[in-house]
This record gives C-alpha cells, structure tokens and sequence, in this order.
C-alpha cells in the first residue's frame, strides 16, 4: 500500500485552509480529492486502515458505528455488486436514507478516508459488519484489482467518498471501469453534489452547463487550460482551493472577459455556507487573504453571438501571442486550434499566411524608399 507523503498532506491542509483534522463539527471543510492535484485524506483509525498506513495486520477492520439497519445477505447471488454511494457535502442530515443500509449491507466498504466513515456511522447511527479499506488517490491504482476480483467472486462492494458522489473529482472512476470491464454490475445511491448544490444558487443559467474540476494549480497551465474553454457557451463550473482563489478569479476575468458574470460558493450546506455573486473582476477583487473552505466556481458561458470561429488574422494573432511568452509555434497552434475549435491545419494555414501578409509589406515599404 503507497502511504501518503508530508507533501500530500500539506496541500490537503492548504486547500481546504485547515491545519487538520477537525473533530465531528459538519461545518468544517472536507478534505477533496482531485487527481490533477494529486491531494488525498490520511490517517488510519482504530484497527481500520487508513491512508497513512494498515491498522489491521490481516487487512480487516473492527465494525464502525452501533446500532442502525440490521445487515443483509452476504454475497450476491448472480455475481458481485459495486454500488457507489452518496455523501453528505456538509450537513450530515442530507446522507440518503439508502447510505446507512448499503453501509450495513456491504461486504466490503472502500472508503476515502476511513476516519471520516466512521465519523459518518455515527452521525446515520449504523453498524458496518463488512470489512473497511481505504481508497483514495494514493492506493487506487494498486487496490482496483484486488477490489475488482472480490467483486468477480460476488461481494457487495460499497465505494464512499469524504463528500459528494464517487469518481466526480473524487476516487471511483478506475473502480468503476475495472467492474465494468469485468461484468460487474454498477449502481449508485444519489446523493449531495457540490456541483449541482453550487449551480442550483448561482442564479446563472442552468439548461447547460459542464463541469471543469479543479484548475491546474501553475500559473501558465492554468491560463492555457482556461482558455481551452474561452468560447464555451455553457455554464462551468469549477472547484478551487482557497488559497489559490484571487489567482484563478483573476485569470478567468483575463481570459473569459472582467465583466464575465460568475457565483463563488463556499461551505455549501455548513454552517458559515456563503455564495457572493458578480462580475469575474468584482469577484476576484473581493478575494483576499484569509478564504477558507470548500470552494466552488460558476461562470456563466460566453455569449453566442460573441463565440463565433474567429477570422485567420485572429487565430494568427493568438499564436503570436503564445509564441512571445515562449511558447513553441508547434505547441501553440495546437493550443489555439484546441480553444477555438478549428482544425490544426487551419490555424497553421493562418500563420503562414500571416506571415506571407506581413512579408510582403516590407518588401512594399523597402521598395518605397
């Protein structure tokens, strides 16, 4: 099992703005995973393992919670089950009456943060009889295949995450293909979504809209990947950490336009929830130091009218513009093409004509002189 460095554990802490693990208050923030981030939870809790580490020699946990929905049968009869199961995004009263029978019922529950599932056993008041396993970015690699062949020998496997719904910006998608794969049936117990909470009081339009996860946390690959996005005329909506909020409101009003309209949520559903509506440029100009907290982004997409294929002296312009922050003109025809949905070629064809264009102007001003 790959346990989690002190680096990992200092960006949990970083994006969320804690320095821990902060007791059973639902009101502080969850530890998120996000795979470009490359965070997970950590610790192990009494005889369950735990992302730093086995608790129990013989991979096992002692059953968490007491009381609750007695367990059902064991295996499945016609071959094993992999249910994904909904979390509560803050107030623990918003768990799916389903959870806490999944969590009695399963034979095995894969768990973020094995700390944060016994805490929620207790908040839904149920016992786990199955055994508990930590899964969360740092193992999943190494733990889908084992996962994945006691599902093949028909257990019920139950995948939990610290927040929301498994594998959206969180551990579950390697999970899931592999079950897929393999023949395993899927299910999922619906639960809170920061995404939809987020987007339900943004006040934007919401008949289409796509989700961006978290940025890239440099400052240039965050540029770049913002503008692969700068003519999408659907609602996005992004996850950030509170740290690195000023910067990426700042970047999106560059790329996306200051007066782009946009929604910051914070704490969704805790006690200090707060959701500050504006302009891009107004947004980032009220994000100071000190932001703590689950953030979520919305941005309202571009105009259609203003989203329209650029002209080839445009899309030449953007290249020239990448190439004189010192990107390669292979790299940054590719960059352009990609944000503005055209053809590498013709962006290429742009260049060149550009160029040609621009070529011809001096040789005209040399013989004027």
């Amino acid at each position: 099992m790959t346990d989690v460095t002190a680096e990992e554990e200092r960006d949990v802490r970083e994006r969320t703005g804690r320095d821990g693990d902060d007791g059973d208050d639902h009101g502080d923030a969850r530890e998120r995973y996000d795979a470009r981030d490359g965070a997970a939870a950590s610790g192990a809790s009494e005889g369950q393992e735990g992302p730093e580490g086995p608790g129990d020699p013989a991979g096992t946990a002692e059953p968490a919670g007491t009381g609750g929905p007695e367990p059902g049968p064991g295996p499945e009869p016609d071959g094993g089950l992999l249910v994904l199961a909904g979390t509560p995004i803050g107030d623990p009263t918003d768990a799916p009456p389903r959870l806490a029978v999944e969590l009695a019922r399963a034979d095995v529950v894969a768990a973020e943060d094995t700390r944060r599932l016994r805490r929620l056993t207790r908040d839904l008041d149920v016992r786990i009889t199955g055994r508990v396993v930590s899964y969360f970015e740092g193992n999943e690699a190494a733990r889908t295949p084992e996962l994945v062949e006691e599902l093949v020998a028909g257990a019920r496997v139950l995948l939990v995450t610290d927040a929301g719904m498994p594998s959206v910006s969180d551990p579950g998608y390697r999970l899931v293909a592999g079950a897929v794969e393999r023949g395993v049936r899927v299910t999922a117990v619906p639960g809170p979504s920061a995404v939809l909470t987020a987007l339900a009081v943004s006040g934007l339009p919401v008949d289409r809209f796509c989700f961006e996860g978290f940025p890239p946390r440099r400052p240039g690959e965050r540029l770049a990947r913002l503008r692969e996005s700068a003519g999408e005329t659907r609602t996005m909506v992004f996850f950030e950490a509170p740290h690195r909020l000023a910067a990426t409101l700042t970047a999106m009003a560059e790329v996306y336009g200051p007066d782009r309209e946009a929604a910051v949520c914070r704490e969704l559903t805790k006690t200090w929830e707060e959701v500050l509506r504006g302009t891009l440029a107004e947004l980032a100009a009220r994000a100071g130091e000190g932001v703590r907290g689950e953030i979520t982004i919305v941005v309202r997409g571009a105009d259609p009218s203003s989203a329209a294929p650029p002209e080839p002296a445009e899309l030449a312009r953007r290249v020239a513009a990448l190439e004189a922050g010192g990107t390669r003109r292979k790299e940054a025809i590719a960059e352009v093409a990609k944000a503005a949905g055209r053809p590498k070629r013709e962006v290429f064809d742009a260049v060149v004509a550009a160029k040609k264009d621009g070529h011809n102007g001096d040789e005209r001003g040399e013989t004027g002189r």
